[in-house]
This record gives C-alpha cells, structure tokens and sequence, in this order.
C-alpha cells in the first residue's frame, strides 16, 4: 500500500493558479488530465503573488504598467466515474487585493483595491487511456497514452468598477473548452493542451460602453519528470493569440500574441498532503500580461479509499 500511495501522489490531482486569474489563456497547469482514483477529493489552499504589467484581462493593452496582486485563494476537486471514463469536478475561489499604476491607451491611472476575482468551475473528462479506476486497481495501472477533454466556465462575480480601467472581475462570462493529450515516457511525461477561450460581452465597460473580444486561442506543453517517493519537476510553457477586442463597436489594437514560461514542484508531505511551488513570467509580449507570479499551495486528499 505504501507503493500505491506514493504512485497516487505522483499522478494526482494537480491545480495551479496563476495569479489567481480563472478561465483565460495565461494559464500554465501540468497534470491536469493525469488519472485519479474514484472518489478521491482534493482541498486547496494557497497563495499567489503576480507584479508587473498583469490583469485580469488579458486583452487590455496596458502600457508602463506597475501593479501588484496579492492572491490567496482555495481550491475543491472530486473524481468520479463517467461512463466508465475518468473524470473531475473542480472549481476555484480567491480573493485579491491590487494596487500600482498604469496606463490604457495613454491614459494614466492608479489602482488600490481589495476584493473577489470571478470564481471557475470546470467540468474533465479523459476519453482515452484512463479508465474510471478505484485506489485498489491503481497497483496494476500504468499509463501510456491519454486524451482528455473539458470545459471551464468562469462566472462574472468578482469585484468590478465600471468606472475603473483595472478590476479584479471582468464583468462578463469566459467559456474555455479544451483537449490535453498526455504521454508517459517513464520517469518523463509529455503534455500538450489546446484551447479556446470564448467571451461574452461586457455592457459595462467605463462608463456604459460595450465591450467585446474576439476569442483567445492557445496550447501549452509541459515537460514533468517524476522522483522516487511522488515528487515531480514540470517545466511549463504556452502560447496564446487572437482576442482583438472592440469597444461600441470599434476594433482596438490589441490582439495577443504572446507566451509565458514557468517551473512547478510538487512535494508530498505525508500520504494526504503535499505542496506545490510554480514560477512563471512572460517570454513574448505583444499586448499586455508582461508579469511575473509566484505560487504556493497545499494539497489534501481524502476519500477513495484512502
């Protein structure tokens, strides 16, 4: 049983969340269709810190930005059998306090404000090479190949001014449906993720103007390497484009075209907890998000069978 626990660490379930944005491009998060067993449940709690030319909105065309989020947040996942078929629940709450300074279109301005960012709930599916499995079975499961699909909503319930250019909420909803393939090449394990990121409109933007963006395309490739014992090194990296915005109308110039890079460590603390560290900051800017973020969180499982 020892065994199994350590293999369940290493293949569990893994959230990041970066700079506590939800349902949008930027992110960066390894394992995400990694097989989990039946029932098991996940709590988790931590905190990010993201400065620099950072928003919510990855679109708005900041420029001679300097701010600072500080994001504590808390995470819950479950694992269930859908037709035989390995799949998750999760969703995410944070909170966020920001301040700095920055300017939109030549307009400068200046930002201090605390509290909550648009929560998400994301629904997982893996439609090929992991099999809705119990604690017990994971001692003869080894994985190949895996493709999985999902969809995460993210609701429009975060703080918003619409007088502000900055907020913590974006005032509208962000569909992401997604597909990540995942392959085991023991001790290494190669993922890529595609996704779009689909938008509705904000009606209120600054002042009562309507606001619209086209959708954000983008694919991530981690490269995670698995220690003895459960521990695991991910190197992430991702690309995003489109999401040319207008206001009443009138098409901004502000389409993405950019990329980030970051490192993660998970390191089990006992056999229902562990901790996780990830690093990232753009590499390729063409509109906005040229920031940097720092992340802790703590896992805990139970359930399954544990």
């Amino acid at each position: 049983m020892p065994a199994l626990i350590t293999r369940v660490t290493a293949t569990g379930f893994c959230l990041l969340l970066l700079s506590a944005v939800g349902a949008n491009a930027q992110q960066l998060e390894p394992r995400a269709y990694a097989n989990t067993p039946v029932g098991m449940n996940f709590l988790i709690a931590g905190y990010a810190y993201s400065s620099g030319g950072l928003s919510t909105d990855p679109s708005l065309p900041l420029t001679n930005a300097d701010l600072n989020i500080h994001s504590p947040f808390v995470a819950y996942a479950h694992a269930f059998d859908a037709w035989g078929k390995s799949s998750k629940f999760d969703t995410v709450f944070a909170s966020g306090c920001l301040d700095g300074t920055a300017e939109l279109n030549g307009v400068p301005a200046s930002r201090d404000v605390c509290g909550l960012l648009d929560p998400t709930f994301r629904l997982s599916v893996n439609l090929y090479g992991a099999p809705a499995l119990q604690l017990k079975d994971f001692a003869s499961y080894r994985q190949d190949l895996i493709v999985g699909a999902s969809l995460q909503v993210q609701a429009p319930l975060g703080q918003y001014d619409p007088t502000r250019l900055v907020n913590l909420g974006t005032n509208r909803w962000a569909f992401r449906p997604e597909i990540g393939i995942s392959k085991a090449l023991r001790p290494l394990t190669v993922e890529v993720v595609l996704s779009a990121n689909l938008y509705t409109a904000n009606h209120d933007y600054l002042g009562g103007s309507t606001r619209e963006q086209d959708p954000v395309f983008a694919t991530q490739l981690h490269l995670i390497y698995e220690f003895r014992g459960g521990a695991w090194l991910a190197f992430d990296a991702n690309y995003y484009m489109g999401g040319r915005s207008s206001v009443n109308g009138v098409a901004q110039n502000d389409e993405l075209g950019n990329s980030r890079f970051g490192v993660t460590l998970a390191l089990p603390w006992d056999r229902l907890n562990s901790l996780k560290l990830n690093v990232n900051k753009g590499v390729l800017v063409r509109a906005g998000d040229d920031f940097t973020t720092v992340g802790l969180a703590w896992q805990h499982r139970w359930g399954g069978g544990l």
